[in-house]
């Protein structure tokens, strides 16, 4: 199976960086091939403007999903955008490595889904069960700062974590046709001990990662 694994976080050495060499190291161990996309280490260009494009098809008046629609027509994407897009239509599996800030993901991680998920690539005139990504699965990997889920639900202060996660989850990987598996939360604020559990229980899920796509796509 081919896996992707979109790291955003500023810093490889943190714990979302942990992270993600772990889910590295399971997948090849279990013969998995695997590509990272680390936005942060590209210096990828979160802003969706006219320089994503290499011929404007209205340099008038910008719109900027009819010159996603041109561009891809037309083969006129930016050099980063046609990289990320490659390797999305290699992926058999998306899984999205990153920290909650502010009740949402980094400025980065949007700006890839502005940029990357165009229209006539991701979706098109297809979407949500007709999208243009049908038949890749998507996992989104996310720590956040509670010590644990108690902090979330109904009566919880943070109120449901599936409204934190509805955006991504349902609006854009759902959106342009991917099945979104269950999602994995990480309590960074947990004790070392609930930490290593959250871990061991990431390292045993990723081991029997096929089965699991297998079932649900």
């Amino acid at each position: 199976m081919n896996v992707l694994i979109v790291f955003a976080h500023p810093d490889g050495q943190s714990l979302n960086g942990a992270l993600k060499d772990i889910t590295v190291g399971i997948l090849e161990q279990n013969g998995h091939k695997v590509e990272v996309s680390d936005l942060y280490k590209k210096k990828f260009k979160a802003i969706a403007d006219q320089d994503d494009f290499l011929v404007l098809n209205n340099p008038k008046r910008f719109n900027y999903i009819s010159e996603q629609y041109h561009a891809r027509k037309n083969n006129t994407f930016a050099a980063d955008i046609v990289e990320e897009q490659g390797l999305v239509s290699w992926a058999d599996l998306i899984i999205f490595q990153y920290p909650m800030w502010w009740t949402d993901a980094p400025a980065i991680l949007k700006g890839w889904f502005d940029r990357v998920f165009s229209y006539s690539f991701a979706y098109g005139p297809g979407r949500y069960e007709e999208g243009n990504l049908k038949g890749k699965a998507a996992i989104v990997s996310v720590t956040h700062g509670a010590e644990d889920l108690s902090e979330y639900g109904e009566n919880g202060i943070k109120g449901k974590v599936e409204e934190r996660l509805f955006n991504i989850q349902h609006e854009k990987l759902y959106f342009c046709g991917m099945t979104v598996l269950e999602p994995f939360l990480f309590p960074a604020g947990a004790d070392e001990e609930t930490r290593l559990q959250h871990i061991q229980a990431w390292e045993e899920r990723l081991a029997g990662l096929k089965d699991e796509i297998l079932v649900d796509i």
